[in-house]
């Protein structure tokens, strides 16, 4: 018998990641309430600060200093982080919808999603413009332009259609970097043009007649060309009309005006204004639908219109938390007052800025360092977190009142908290296993005689004739809050053994454990796991048939895999590769880089940046299916994956097997993005210490071990990527071919070599000749 944990009761879904969320995911990090589950759904796992992106646009602040980690923001709070893109809501089922995965079930949602430029409203805009909005595409945008300035010789212009305080921001700032980059190149800055067009007859529209006046001057001063009263009717690819008839040539149109509500709330049911916002009471609750909320320039509040500015979206931050929590206990909520004056810092793009309140007005170079503090004083609110672990909760006195809950809810909860059944009384319930199986389909197998469609006490498989069964297990907890990509992570997972063996997946058998929680929270959990499991299992044409599911401390899944090996007619395996078929004067080739371990490691700390651990993430989800064809075609003798026992360990094996020894590279060796920064500090998973043991292997280990990349050497992968020995002759065109076929990391990175007499056979060096075969062949790094 053992105790359950707290199960999960109530969950509020944040949409987006907008300056209200942020303060509501620190706030409940801070103050957590037992029983509710925080989640987060964005595109991106960095927000941006909309009051510092001119600066960035300027060169003054790099890309950190100008975005909130929302993934690092959530691991302190004991969020759930879901990098996806909302598509809708389904509020009868109360669920958001996603694109390509299942729904997430709330009881409460928030959405602080901010606006969405209206391009379809101008012919062209859609196809030639670019909008300053969603910021992740405009910054792609801009690093082009920017590399293009450098390129570009002749003159270029560039195009602003919005002179509110954000199209006057972004023109100024764009005009001050370019011309900085051409004066770097030794180049006229009167090569560059800038034209600011707005419908308006005065730029700055909902400022006082003293700053516009002043940014007037400014502009003139810069030399840039305003249109007033200048409506755009058409955005070609070079250039743009005005309704007048007014043509004006242009290299890029940077759209920043007629934002609107996403196009995915029209299906919501939900009531907008004329613009597409969601229409929000005082309490910023949906005047629709009281599970809903909305705040920040997404949100229109009946009876107070609002300028779309971050000011307002980060003053909400406060109500908006107060109100979640009074909600779902049961409570009144508390009014939104927003204030009828706000300050307006308004920068010029060479650090001088002029602030704009009511009927004020000044500015100078003081003006923007004033600026300055207060920016970087909000982000050191997200950036420098308090050292409070992500779970610890502040004393019952400072939480919110009981939660209110149905009376099944509360049986499910008292069940969930009582002692825990072992045996087969710590299995999943019949009803929610079949709903949760319900929603699966997988692919359809012929030799699968009886499986998930008939279901029965066992599967009963064929083997086909002329195929051999290879057979493989693997199972590990949860390492990331997604469920659903954790299940494809532990089915890709799963699947490289197979791979590894140079064998073709057929079917596969599941093993789940699940935490204590009220049916619908375990339903959905299982849900997502097992969705985000069979897709991988389908892509790679393996039939799930069957499994078992029970109760656990920790969610956990793993995967028994069956896989088919040709046999011909004198019974020899055709297609196997095995750890012990390397031959000397072979190449080693690895498919993937290095440093799941230690990036997930740094990611549990809060250590890791977001992006890092998503282009992990991505890594763990890149199956080897492609990469195994790639290597069977350049005639590998043998093969192994890169998994828990970390590079050293997997290829000691080979070795072993094979009666050899090897080298290996370490410059050459290809890294994940800041795996070396999580080593440096300290953040190493908790095989790693075991793995090392095995450096004994390493004939010269002391020699290298102050190299950055050594301690990599020992870091346990998961879905690693596959080691393989290659033929000399081969390895410049089998590379080529991986990066062809989408692994970006393959790399040459040493040789196999006859065996010596030294007890350790694997040598550390600078450099191999054949592993410098081409250029080509260098790992990312």
């Amino acid at each position: 018998m053992q105790q359950a944990p707290s199960p999960i009761v109530k969950d509020i879904v944040l949409v987006g990641g907008g300056h209200s969320h942020v303060g509501v995911i620190k706030a409940f990090g801070m103050q957590p309430v037992p029983g509710v589950r925080i989640t987060v759904i964005c595109t991106d796992a960095h927000t941006p600060y909309s009051g510092m992106l001119p600066g960035y646009i300027a060169g003054h602040y790099s890309y950190d200093d100008v975005h909130i980690d929302l993934s690092r923001l959530c691991v302190f709070a004991g969020a759930r982080f879901i990098q996806a893109e909302v598509t809708g809501i389904d509020r009868t089922a109360q669920t958001v919808l996603l694109r390509d995965r299942p729904p997430v079930p709330y009881d409460l949602v928030s959405i602080n999603i901010g606006s969405t430029p209206s391009v379809r409203q101008v012919a062209g805009a859609a196809q030639h413009a670019v909008p300053v909005k969603p910021i992740y595409q405009f910054n792609q945008r801009w690093l082009a332009l920017l590399e293009r300035a450098r390129q570009h010789t002749g003159d270029l212009t560039v195009a602003v259609v919005g002179a509110g305080a954000g199209g006057v921001e972004l023109c100024l700032a764009m005009q001050y970097r370019l011309r900085q980059e051409l004066a770097r190149l030794g180049r006229k800055p009167t090569t560059l043009h800038f034209h600011l067009f707005t419908a308006e007859a005065t730029i700055l529209p909902t400022h006082n007649r003293g700053v516009q006046q002043r940014f007037a001057q400014v502009l003139m001063q810069r030399g840039v060309h305003v249109h007033t009263a200048a409506r755009v009717a058409e955005i070609a690819a070079s250039g743009v009309r005005v309704a007048t008839g007014e043509w004006q040539a242009a290299d890029e149109v940077m759209w920043v005006t007629q934002a609107g509500g996403a196009a995915w709330l029209q299906s919501t049911g939900l009531a907008l204004d004329a613009a597409g916002f969601l229409q929000v009471n005082t309490q910023l609750q949906s005047v629709t639908d009281p599970c809903v909320f909305a705040a920040g320039d997404v949100a229109s509040i009946a009876g107070h219109p609002l300028e779309k500015a971050g000011v307002f979206a980060v003053r909400m931050a406060k109500p908006l938390t107060h109100n979640l929590r009074q909600s779902l206990a049961g409570l009144p909520l508390r009014a939104y007052h927003p204030q009828t004056r706000w300050l307006a810092l308004i920068s010029t793009g060479d650090r001088y800025a002029i602030a704009s309140r009511g009927a004020l007005g000044f500015a100078g170079q003081w003006v923007w360092r004033w600026k300055d503090r207060i920016d970087r004083a909000f982000m050191q609110r997200f950036s420098q977190l308090p050292t409070m672990g992500p779970h610890q909760t502040k004393p019952a006195a400072f939480l919110q009142p009981a939660l209110a809950m149905s009376t099944q809810e509360s049986q499910q909860a008292l069940s969930a908290l009582a002692m825990r059944c072992g045996g087969c009384g710590a299995k999943v319930g019949p009803d929610i296993l079949a709903r949760a199986l319900s929603s699966l389909t997988p692919v359809h197998n012929p030799d699968v005689l009886m499986g998930l469609h008939t279901p029965d006490d066992a599967a009963v498989v064929r083997v086909p004739a002329g195929k051999a069964l290879v057979h493989t297990v693997d199972f590990f907890r949860a390492f990331i809050d997604d469920p659903y990509v954790f299940g494809k992570i532990a089915a890709n997972h799963a699947l490289g053994d197979i791979y590894a063996m140079g064998a073709l997946p057929h079917t596969a058998t599941a093993i789940a454990t699940v935490p204590a929680g009220i049916d619908r929270q375990t339903e959905a959990l299982l849900t997502h796991m097992m969705a985000g499991a069979v897709e991988v299992l389908n892509a790679a044409h393996c039939s799930l048939v069957g499994g078992h599911t029970g109760e656990g401390q920790e969610l956990a899944l793993g995967f028994a895999i069956n896989g088919l090996l040709d046999i011909n007619a004198q019974g020899e395996l055709q297609t196997l590769w095995r750890k012990s078929a390397m031959q000397a004067g072979d190449v080693l080739i690895l498919t993937k880089g290095l440093g799941t371990g230690t990036l997930l490691a740094a990611h549990a700390r809060g250590l890791a940046r977001g992006r890092w651990v998503q282009a992990a993430l991505a890594s763990m989800l890149q199956s080897s299916q492609h990469a195994a064809q790639v290597l069977q075609a350049h005639g590998a003798h043998a093969c192994t994956d890169v998994t828990g026992f970390g590079l050293v360990g997997h290829l000691l094996e080979m070795t072993r097997a094979s009666g050899t020894d090897a080298t290996l590279v370490l410059g050459d060796i290809p890294v994940l993005d800041g795996a070396l920064e999580c080593m440096a500090q300290g953040a190493l998973s908790s095989l790693h210490s075991a793995n090392a043991r095995v450096q004994t292997a390493l004939r010269n280990a002391t020699e290298w071990t102050s190299h950055p990349r050594y301690p990599l050497l020992f870091d346990p992968q998961t879905a690693g990527g596959l080691l393989a020995s290659v033929p000399a002759q081969h390895a410049e065109a089998c590379v080529l071919a991986l990066h062809q076929a989408g692994y970006p990391y393959s790399a040459v990175i040493g040789q196999v070599l006859p065996p010596s007499e030294a007890i350790a056979p694997l040598v550390l060096a600078d450099a191999v000749p054949t592993a410098r075969a081409s250029l080509g062949l260098a790992g990312k790094v």
